[in-house]
Formats: C-alpha cells, sequence, structure tokens
C-alpha cells in the first residue's frame, strides 16, 4: 500500500513536497530509513542507531510499512520476528538522504564524520555529491535554468485556466 494525499487538503502552496513531508518529514522517518539503508534491519539496530524512543520507533515504522516505504519480512518463526527492508519508494528516498547529508556536511556539521564515496570496480574512489542532472541531456541543472512548468492537475489546484503554464 502506497499513501497519497489530497494536495488541496494541505495547508498552504498545494505541492508534492508538503504531500512528501507529510509522509516521511518527521526526524525518525528518515533515520529509519538510513538505518536500514545501511543495513540495520532489525528493531534493536534500528532503535539503537536512531536512538528514537521505543514508542516512536515502533509508530514511525509501522507508518513507513502503511505508506510503502518499508516492507516487514519475517526472519524468526518461534518468536515470530520480523526484519525491515526498504521497498522501491524507500530506495527512491536515497538521494534525499544523500542531499540531506551533503547540506549537512556544509551548514550544520563542523567535521563530518562521514562522505560518501564511488568506488567503482577498476579504478579509484569518487567523492560523491548530490546534483540536479538533467534526465535528457545529462547535463547539470542549477537553479537559475530551472523552470516550474504546472501539470493540468497543478493549474486546476493553483485556480488557473487551463492555457497557462508556466508559475510565477
Amino acid at each position: 500500500m502506497t499513501a497519497a494525499y489530497d494536495l488541496a487538503s494541505l495547508p498552504g502552496r498545494p505541492c508534492t513536497i508538503a504531500a512528501a513531508l507529510e509522509l516521511v518529514g518527521e526526524r525518525w522517518s528518515l533515520l529509519v530509513v538510513r538505518e536500514v539503508s545501511l543495513g540495520n534491519h532489525r528493531f534493536s539496530d534500528i532503535a539503537r542507531g536512531t536512538g528514537a524512543p521505543r514508542d516512536r520507533l515502533t509508530a514511525r515504522l509501522n507508518a513507513l510499512v502503511a505508506a510503502g516505504v518499508l516492507e516487514r519480512r519475517q526472519y524468526s518463526d518461534s518468536p515470530p520476528r520480523s526484519g525491515y527492508h526498504l521497498t522501491a519508494s524507500g530506495r527512491d528516498l536515497l538521494p534525499v538522504l544523500q542531499a540531506l547529508l551533503q547540506w549537512g556536511d556544509r551548514w550544520a556539521a563542523e567535521d563530518p564524520p562521514v562522505r560518501l564515496h564511488h568506488a567503482p570496480e577498476g579504478h579509484e574512489e569518487h567523492r560523491v555529491d548530490a546534483e540536479w542532472v538533467c534526465r535528457t541531456c545529462g547535463e547539470p541543472v542549477n537553479r537559475s535554468r530551472v523552470e516550474r512548468v504546472l501539470t493540468p492537475a497543478g493549474r486546476v489546484l493553483a485556480g488557473l485556466p487551463e492555457g497557462e503554464r508556466h508559475e510565477h
């Protein structure tokens, strides 16, 4: 199951960022995704890695499973125990975590404790950076070269006529 939000019911500007934050914007949610992505699948390992209170962690895990970000996989019958694993939806959050890591390295930590490297077989490690890249041409994109194009749903939510394309 995947959660979907009625964008018109969210406060402020109708936006999928707001809908995403309704789902994963709470601190423990993204820390849970981080821990599971690092291979910590058991409740006790996730609790240790996040530092979350057990009741909050239970609530976050249940919400992330209900939203389709995580799935439970049973690893023991006696007693019955399950581990948590990322779904495709959860794996799609990894670039978000990478961007937060990069931002935190620059603006929130004097001496970052970890860096991400790409180490393909056959050549040396490369530093990984979160960057916007055009899916069509592969060119890096910066803020001045991005335009917001309203979809038909966006035009309806904004109360604009059908012919309007760009939000200014």
